[in-house]
């Protein structure tokens, strides 16, 4: 195994399973993704003083952490919500053989 902080999962979501598949696509095709899984998730939160709940597909997004800023800017710039959610959580840990793969099909 390999520790390392070098590379991150992202966690974002969309409200619908295509505007995912076509933003997966845009992450991957700019190389700010190596991969992109998506996963329907129902999400309750609170949103301008409501309790909402809805379903949505969550987006799990492997990178560089050299990357963060400029990918979370562009799933601003190319997302339909007001506020999308946008997280890093560190890989600290991984088989060297995919680690390598993800740096080798980012930037």
């Amino acid at each position: 195994m390999e520790n390392t902080s070098e590379y991150v999962m992202v966690v974002s979501t969309c409200g619908d399973k295509e505007s995912a598949k076509r933003l997966a696509g845009l992450l991957v095709e700019a190389r700010l993704a190596a991969c992109v899984k998506l996963l329907p998730v129902e999400s309750t939160y609170s949103w301008k003083g409501e309790v909402c709940c809805e379903n949505e597909t969550m987006m799990l997004i492997k990178s560089t952490s050299a990357l963060f800023d400029e990918l979370a800017a562009f799933i601003r710039d190319n997302h339909s919500y007001e506020v999308p959610e946008v997280i890093q959580l560190p890989i600290t840990c991984g088989i060297p053989e995919y680690l390598h793969w993800i740096k080798s099909n980012v930037k």
